[in-house]
C-alpha cells in the first residue's frame, strides 16, 4: 500500500466490499463475508485499543483471529477455504 491509510479508513474499505458483493454473492459467500465482518471489526477494535494504527496490524489480528476460530474447531474444511479465500481477495481489493 504506497498512500498510509488509517485503520478505520481500511476497515471502512473492507466492510464496503462485503457490502458491495451482497447483491450478487452465493449463501457460501454471504457466509464467509458476514463471518469476516466480525473478525475484521474486532481486529481494528483491538488494534485501536493496544495503540497500533497500521494496516499491517490489522491484517495480523484478523489472521490471528480466523486461526484461533479454525483451531477452535469453528469452521468446517470448505468453511475454512471460502473465508480465507475471501480474505485474501479483500486484501488485494482494498490495497489496489
Amino acid at each position: 500500500m504506497s498512500i498510509t491509510i488509517s485503520i478505520q479508513e481500511y476497515e471502512q474499505r473492507l466492510l464496503g466490499l462485503i457490502d458491495s458483493q451482497v447483491a450478487t454473492a452465493s449463501e457460501d459467500d454471504l457466509f464467509a463475508g458476514g463471518y469476516l465482518r466480525g473478525h475484521i471489526s474486532l481486529a481494528v477494535a483491538r488494534a485501536d485499543i493496544e495503540g497500533r494504527n497500521l494496516v499491517r496490524d490489522v491484517k495480523s489480528y484478523v489472521l490471528r483471529s480466523l486461526n484461533e476460530a479454525i483451531l477452535q474447531g469453528e469452521l468446517s474444511d470448505e468453511d475454512q477455504s471460502l473465508v480465507m479465500a475471501l480474505w485474501r481477495q479483500l486484501q488485494e481489493q482494498a490495497e489496489s
